[in-house]
């Protein structure tokens, strides 16, 4: 009886494998990734570097220049002109309110139409949100603002609850899909052992939400603490204006000490900047799985 014994493949069969089961590279989309970077990276590393410069430096022509030597002098200005502690605090409460409010509001809209479907208020209740995302803030500011006025919330807190409502159909859409992937034989196993709705949501769903909730949160963080238009126009005191109001009010003071300004806008954007890197990778899976079912 023969044995035949397989042949043993070569150096260069192992290489032409795995050349083989090698992906090509997409250039198209790899040169728009890198002009997309440089179009973000380069404004950054120019406010970075004029906030870090003196006033002398800062009137020089060239301004992707490294600052020689570091200076805090455009800090220190600009916290003390734009009174940052406070526009800082003021837009810490108006973020973070609408951060929570989006989260719970939407999840539980979210809940009650997915599992409600078949219910003809609910299914034209989802219908009715996402028209409402088709109508910018422009189209109705000018009865917000008289809507506001006459409820006693033209200040911080309004602007909040306003973030909350525009901001739920966008949130309620993300909820919806993700919401659908969520197996139901989960929450009947749950009501067999007498939970209450309730208690299905918060204790099963609320907590398989969390990929999606950091997602929600993460984009009306971003929202709420950029946001110039709707503060603008709804807090009536300057003195408890958010940090991009506080900014172009302050704006003409600056004048041509561009290490004050640009100090200012860099003070106003690293929140937002080390909120999105902490939180991107949360951001990046409740996209991805709210996306298959």
């Amino acid at each position: 009886m023969s044995t035949t014994t397989a042949p043993v493949p070569t150096t260069t069969t192992v290489r032409r494998r795995g050349h083989v089961g090698q992906e090509r590279t997409n250039w198209p989309v790899t040169i728009l990734l890198i002009l997309g970077s440089v179009t973000v990276l380069v404004p950054l590393y120019v406010t970075v570097s004029m906030a870090f410069k003196t006033t002398e430096q800062s009137t020089d022509l060239n301004a992707f220049s490294l600052p020689a030597p570091f200076s805090f002098e455009g800090i220190q200005k600009a916290w003390e002109l734009t009174n940052f502690p406070r526009a800082f605090l003021v837009s810490l409460i108006v973020t973070l309110v609408a951060v929570a409010g989006s989260i719970l509001i939407s999840s539980m809209a979210s809940y009650a139409i997915v599992r409600n479907w078949d219910r003809k208020f609910f299914r034209w209740s989802f219908f009715y949100l996402l028209a409402a995302m088709f109508i910018p803030f422009p189209v109705v500011a000018l009865p917000q603002v008289r809507l506001t006025g006459l409820l006693g919330l033209d200040n911080y807190v309004g602007v909040a609850l306003l973030h909350i409502v525009f901001s739920l159909a966008f949130n309620t859409l993300l909820f919806t899909a993700y919401l659908r992937s969520i197996p139901l034989e989960l929450e009947e196993s749950m009501r067999v052992d007498g939970a209450t709705t309730a208690q299905t949501f918060w204790k099963l769903i609320f907590p398989l939400l969390a990929p999606m909730a950091a997602t929600v949160g993460i984009f009306s963080f971003l929202h709420s603490w950029n946001d110039f238009m709707m503060p603008s126009l709804i807090i009536s005191q300057p003195e408890w204006q958010t940090i991009p109001v506080v900014n172009n009010i302050f704006q003409t003071q600056f004048s041509n000490n561009y290490n004050v300004a640009f100090s200012s806008y860099l003070m106003a954007m690293a929140p937002a900047i080390l909120v999105y890197i902490l939180a991107q990778r949360w951001v990046m899976s409740g996209l991805t799985q709210g996306a298959i079912k």
